[in-house]
């Protein structure tokens, strides 16, 4: 068996872009192997956005999304099940094997590590004045980290799918969801009381001018975070990961959460700053 680490703990969230990148993945994942070795523990957290809408319009169907969130009717949501849990997350356990991390692939339904429910038609910005029914969407009710701590124990590192499961309802078999990462990679990080939350995103943080990469600011508050999306400064989607971030951070010392999230880069060299340096090479969210 592997030697247990009790270094810093994180979760770290990237999305199918950088799945489709194999250098950048391979360099992040290099990363997190170098970091794994002086005693860090992650979960790398995926999305696949752009692979299961690849499938999608491979089989004859253009894929349905209402304010940039994607509808899942059933036939979606088994693209979803074939790419998340198959195609995305064997190539990303594959890289991380190569990289020298002790990867095993896990689904979130393994486990009933991602515990949800189906999400009730809802009002979203971007999709006008009706609730939105946006299907086999799950909403979280629970993350149950025993299997992420039992495979930490065994010095493994998870390589999460972002798929939910539901209870038992006068069905044969529990429902299934497909759930936003980020989303995901939040709860997840808060359930584990995590160090670090890193959230790679297409730009290098939070910029307070939007179009210019050069006005990246290194570190907010709470206090500040909400102000600057009451003033515009935090505007389209980045609203909701700060938003998201905020309700998981850990408010108290020593008290339930995560210590710190950060927005940074899908880049190596931004979580390889960010580790050492909060703020360094994204913006570092903290209470």
């Amino acid at each position: 068996m592997s030697q247990v680490r009790t270094g810093p703990t994180a979760v770290l969230k990237f999305g199918g872009e950088v799945v489709q990148d194999r250098a950048k993945l391979d360099h992040v994942l290099e990363v997190v192997a170098d970091l794994t070795d002086r005693g860090w523990r992650f979960v790398l957290c995926h999305g696949g956005g752009p692979q299961v809408s690849a499938l999608t319009r491979r089989l004859g169907t253009e894929p349905v999304m209402v304010g940039g969130r994607r509808v899942t009717d059933l036939p979606t949501l088994q693209i979803a099940k074939q790419v998340l849990t198959g195609e995305v997350n064997i190539d990303v356990v594959a890289a991380a094997l190569a990289a020298g991390l002790e990867a095993v692939g896990v689904a979130g339904v393994s486990a009933r590590t991602v515990h949800a429910r189906r999400r009730p038609p809802k009002v979203v910005s971007g999709g006008g004045p009706d609730p939105i029914d946006f299907g086999w969407v799950g909403e979280i009710i629970e993350i149950r980290t025993h299997l992420i701590e039992h495979l930490w124990a065994g010095g493994f590192t998870p390589v999460l799918s972002t798929l939910g499961v539901g209870d038992v309802d006068g069905a044969v078999v529990s429902p299934v969801y497909n759930i936003n990462a980020d989303t995901v990679a939040s709860a997840v990080a808060k359930a584990l009381d995590a160090d670090h939350l890193f959230l790679m995103t297409g730009v290098p943080g939070v910029l307070s001018d939007r179009d210019d990469p050069g006005t990246r600011i290194p570190k907010l508050d709470a206090t500040s975070a909400r102000r600057a999306i009451a003033d515009g400064v935090i505007n389209g989607g980045m609203i909701p990961k700060v938003e998201e971030a905020l309700e998981e951070l850990r408010h108290t010392p020593g008290g339930p959460g995560v210590g710190a999230v950060h927005i940074l880069g899908a880049d190596g060299d931004a979580l390889r700053g960010e580790a050492a340096l909060p703020g360094s090479r994204g913006t570092v969210l903290v209470p």
